[in-house]
């Protein structure tokens, strides 16, 4: 989300080297009927199953893969994970972004004004919250 340059596939395999090695955080490779589709990267920030995330989607990935990467996503770590609660950020610009977070359940927690700086002008950060209890409740 923060990164404004292309990843280079030698960037790429040092992060994936160090994440994977990290017993704090869950990587996922999401796919439907064997085609991967997007990528999730749960990471517990704190004790008692508190957790960030981060996903993306193939660029080609067919209509409505969002929603169902998302719904696997919560899935995941509301069960096998067993997670309290999961946290997301998007850049404030980034309707898109809190749109999918608000309708998947997530709850606006606040905002980290002027949280990023892009190399031009500073942005907004909207933080997002959801907690196991209230996941069960919605699915």
């Amino acid at each position: 989300m923060y990164t404004q340059h292309e990843i280079s596939i030698d960037e790429h395999a040092r992060w994936f080297a160090r994440a994977s090695q990290d017993p704090e955080r869950h990587l996922l490779v999401f796919e439907i009927d064997t085609t991967p589709l997007g990528f999730i990267n749960i990471h517990q920030i704190a004790s008692g199953g508190i957790a960030d995330w981060g996903f993306y989607a193939a660029p080609d990935a067919p209509k409505g893969t969002g929603h169902a990467l998302g719904q696997a996503a919560l899935r995941y770590a509301f069960e096998p994970a067993g997670l309290h609660k999961l946290c997301g950020q998007a850049l404030a610009f980034n309707e898109r972004s809190i749109r999918f977070h608000l309708n998947l359940g997530f709850q606006r927690e606040g905002v980290l004004r002027h949280q990023h700086f892009d190399g031009r002008q500073y942005h907004d950060v909207v933080c997002f919250g959801l907690l196991a209890n209230e996941w069960h409740h919605a699915n």
